[in-house]
This record gives structure tokens, sequence and C-alpha cells, in this order.
């Protein structure tokens, strides 16, 4: 199956794609460098060199170059942090929307009237959720709150977005708006690396962050294992 695998630190972190061939694509907004193994695509959204932070990425790039490269379906790995008691670090949830208050969504519609209607597409979650049922449970049907960055929020922050949604994270909305603008089916996973600041009284700050994302890096691999599988 032709699929693109879109993913951030944990690809940097894993084995599972050092022998997949490099290649580059240029596109009418950047060149992007990604890894290739038969018809499957990996694209780490900060870059394979010098990772770029959430609010730098050249998010239209990479998806231009998804498009170019006849990709349709895309799956992402986001790590997000808890807003709920309910989703400690560690769980695996699919997101069905998502709020972008704080900034411009990224588009493609930059000289004509027009905008893009949301949506994240989720047509291969269903499928995803069965097959990996035995090893990992998914809470799907989640909502994905997207924050600047590149700091975290302030406790002050998250308690005023506790009630937008279930994960915050700095990603995935760029991803899924320029995805339906351009007829790509954007599929949402993510891993809750941390609770969010605050919540249940931790602090984070990025060294804490890098560790944590650590911890969950076996559960990672298996899961990106196990993708490679079904959708192989």
């Amino acid at each position: 199956m032709k699929v693109a695998f879109i993913s951030g630190t944990s690809i940097v972190n894993s084995l599972l794609f050092s022998a997949w061939e490099v290649r580059s694509v240029e596109t009418k907004y950047g060149i992007v460098t990604y890894k290739t193994r038969g018809d499957q695509v990996l694209l780490n959204r900060h870059g394979f060199d010098v990772p770029l932070p959430p609010h730098s990425i050249n998010y239209r790039a990479n998806i231009r170059a998804l498009a170019d490269l006849g990709i349709r379906d895309v799956v992402s790995l986001n790590s997000v942090g808890s807003l709920k008691q309910t989703l400690p670090p560690g769980s695996l949830v699919s997101c069905a929307d998502y709020v972008a208050l704080q900034q411009g969504p990224a588009t493609y519609f930059d000289d004509e009237l027009k905008g893009g209607a949301p949506g994240i597409a989720n047509n291969l979650v269903p499928r995803l959720v069965e097959k990996l049922a035995s090893e990992f449970r998914i809470q799907t049907g989640k909502v994905y709150v997207q924050m600047r960055g590149p700091r975290f929020e302030t406790k002050a922050e998250i308690r005023v977005i506790q009630n937008w949604g279930d994960v915050v994270g700095m990603t995935l909305a760029h991803e899924a708006d320029l995805c339906t603008e351009l007829g790509l089916n954007y599929n949402s996973l993510a891993i809750v690396d941390n609770y969010a600041n605050g919540l249940e009284g931790t602090e984070i700050d990025f060294v804490k962050f890098k560790d944590l994302v650590l911890e969950n890096q076996t559960k990672v691999n298996r899961l990106f294992g196990r993708l490679l599988e079904i959708l192989g």
C-alpha cells in the first residue's frame, strides 16, 4: 500500500528506518528530504538534519512533497501532552478534530479568495485500531489543541485550554489543513508523552520532555513495526 508516515522525535530515536533509502524532492515551497522503502515514505516533520522547532517547520513543503510523490494516505504520529487525568503518559489516541486559534493555519490559498474545509479523514484508523487491538488500545475521537511553541504552555494557559480538547501539541492542525487542501487523507495517531504543565502537579521543560519521550520509545518502535506490517 502506498502510504506516507509523518513523525518527529520517535523517528530519530528509532533504528527501524536506518536502512531506508534517503531521497530529496524539490517543491515550490522548498526541498524536502525523506526516506523510502518500496511504496512507503517516511517524513520527519522536523527534518533529518538540524531539527526545526514546530513554529519553523516548512509544513507546506512537507505536504506538497508527499502529494508530488503520489501519496494519498498519510499516517501521522504526534507526541502530545495530556489535558485529562484519564489520559496518562503512554496512552495512544487518535484525534478526530482540532482547535488552532493561537496562530493562522498553514495554507496553499495565497492568491485566491478560498479556504479549505477543515477535517481529519482518519480513513485508515478503523482498520488500524482493529489490527492493533491485541497489543495496543487506541482511544479514538479525541480533540487536539494546537499551540504555537517552541516553548511549552504555561500552567495558566493549560487551565484555559483544558476545556477545549483532550491533548495538546504544536503540529497536527497545520498538517491536517494542508492535507485536506491537497486531497490527501490525514490519519491521526498520537502518543501521550507527558501530562500538560501543571496537570497532576507536574512541571514540564524540554529536558524532562526528552526523557519522557525516551521512556515511550520501546512502545513507539513496536507500534511503528506493526504499522509497517499492516500497511505494507
